[in-house]
C-alpha cells in the first residue's frame, strides 16, 4: 500500500470515528490505519470546532445567549456522537468510586451509568452551556471570533489524545476501544501536535484578517494555548494512570472533554474585566 494512500484512508478514518461527520468512504480499520489515523485526530476536531463556530454565528442572530448555547452544546455532543461524553461519565463512575483497580476497571467497562457518571456528565454540561452563552453574549474575546476558539480547543484536544495513547500504556491489554490504537508511537504522537498547531495557526491567521488586534497576538495566543492543553492533559493522564495502571479509551475521551472547557474557561477568563 502507497504511503499517500494509507495517509488518506488514516485520515478518514479519523473522522468516521471521532466525528458523525458522513464520509461516504470505507477504510480498512487496521493496524496500520488507525494508528496512523491519530496523527489526523486535530483535523477531525478541526471540522467540529468549524461547524459549531458557524452555528454560534447563525444563532446569535436569531437567539439569545443561552438557547444559543444549548444548542451549540447539543450540536457538539452530536458531532462526536457522544463519544468523548461518555469517556467522561465512564471515568467518573469508575475513578470516583473509590474501589480497587480492578473493580474501578469493571465499573469503568459497565454499560450502565451510575451516579457519579451522571453528576459528573451534568455538571460538565452545565458549565459548558454556561461558558458558551458568556462567549456568545461576548461575541468575541479580545477579536478572537468564537469559530477561532472552537478551533483551537478541539483541535489541541484531540491532539492530546495521540499523545496520551503514545505516552501510557493501555489499563487493559488486549481488549477495550483503548486497544485499537496500541502502538502508536512518540513520532505520530507529535506529528499530531504539529497538526493541530498548523490548523490553529491558520485560523488564528485568517481572524488576524477580519479582526483588527496586534500580530504578536496570534503567537501568544497558540503558545498559551498549547501549554495548558499539554499541562492539564500530562496532569490528568498521570493522576488516571496511577489511579487505574494505564488508561483507556474511556480515559481519552475524558481528557478530551477536560482540555476543551479548560481552554474555554480560560478564554473567558481571559476577557473579564480587571
Amino acid at each position: 500500500m502507497g504511503v499517500l494512500k494509507l495517509h488518506m484512508q488514516a485520515a478518514i478514518a479519523a473522522i468516521q470515528f471521532l466525528t458523525r461527520f458522513p464520509v461516504p468512504v470505507q477504510v480498512p480499520f487496521e493496524k496500520p490505519v488507525l494508528t496512523r489515523s491519530v496523527i489526523y485526530f486535530p483535523l477531525a476536531g478541526g471540522l467540529i470546532g468549524a461547524a459549531l463556530g458557524a452555528a454560534s454565528w447563525l444563532l446569535s442572530f436569531v437567539l439569545p445567549p443561552w438557547p444559543a448555547a444549548v444548542i451549540v452544546l447539543a450540536l457538539w455532543a452530536g458531532l462526536t456522537g457522544g463519544l468523548h461524553l461518555d469517556g467522561w461519565m465512564d471515568t467518573a463512575d469508575g475513578v470516583l468510586s473509590h474501589r480497587s483497580r480492578e473493580r474501578m476497571l469493571e465499573i469503568m467497562k459497565d454499560s450502565r451509568v451510575g451516579a457519579m457518571g451522571v453528576i459528573a456528565g451534568v455538571l460538565l454540561l452545565l458549565l459548558k452551556a454556561a461558558l458558551l452563552a458568556e462567549l456568545l453574549k461576548l461575541g468575541d474575546i479580545e477579536g478572537m471570533a468564537p469559530i477561532t476558539l472552537f478551533i483551537l480547543g478541539t483541535s489541541l484536544s484531540r491532539a492530546w489524545m495521540a499523545a496520551a495513547i503514545a505516552g501510557w500504556p493501555p489499563a487493559r491489554h488486549g481488549e477495550g476501544m483503548g486497544n485499537l490504537f496500541s502502538g502508536v508511537n512518540k513520532i505520530q504522537a507529535t506529528g499530531s501536535f504539529a497538526a493541530a498547531a498548523i490548523l490553529s495557526f491558520i485560523a488564528l491567521m485568517i481572524n488576524y484578517i477580519n479582526h483588527e488586534h496586534p500580530f504578536y497576538l496570534i503567537g501568544i495566543a497558540l503558545m498559551a494555548a498549547c501549554f495548558m492543553s499539554i499541562v492539564c492533559g500530562w496532569t490528568a493522564a498521570a493522576w488516571l494512570n496511577r489511579k487505574l495502571g494505564g488508561l483507556t479509551g474511556d480515559t481519552y475521551g475524558a481528557m478530551n472533554e477536560f482540555i476543551e472547557t479548560v481552554l474555554l474557561l480560560a478564554a473567558i477568563i481571559w476577557a473579564q474585566p480587571v
